[in-house]
């Protein structure tokens, strides 16, 4: 009987793409968290998470303009543009500024283990792969 990998993976391989354009996009936050007029983005992970695990719509690549390098080409085949929402700030700065730098580094500290985690299951999930094989 074949082995159909995505099915076995499971959506997790979706999900490590989603957190890692996120740590981007808070990463991004905190680097102009002094920049006047700077609105604080980040990513609806559960929206983007569906749109990618449901049948018949994956996630696909969105360009600006032509000489954009398609995700396809690029290995993913997954962008979370269409997902970025602006961060409503608890207390914006009197500049314009919506970053909360706690707030962004304590929801950083979350996606990086969030990440661990989702690449650890994947790790176990190759090594019952390996054990089935090899049979050791």
């Amino acid at each position: 009987m074949p082995l159909d990998l995505n099915t076995y993976l499971g959506i997790e391989p979706d999900a490590l793409k989603v957190y890692s354009q996120r740590a981007e996009v808070l990463a991004a936050n905190l680097a102009n968290a002094d920049t006047p007029g700077y609105q604080a983005r980040d990513i609806d992970f559960r929206a983007a998470l569906a749109s990618a695990g449901s049948p018949g719509s994956p996630l696909t690549p969105v360009t600006t303009s032509p000489e954009d390098v398609t995700a396809g080409s690029a290995g993913g085949g997954l962008t979370t543009e269409q997902f970025l929402k602006y961060r409503i700030p608890l207390a914006p700065a009197l500049d314009g500024n919506t970053v909360d730098s706690q707030m962004e580094e304590s929801q950083f500290a979350q996606n990086t283990v969030r990440f661990q985690a989702t690449l650890t299951f994947l790790n176990n999930r190759f090594s019952e792969l390996s054990t089935a094989i090899t049979g050791q």
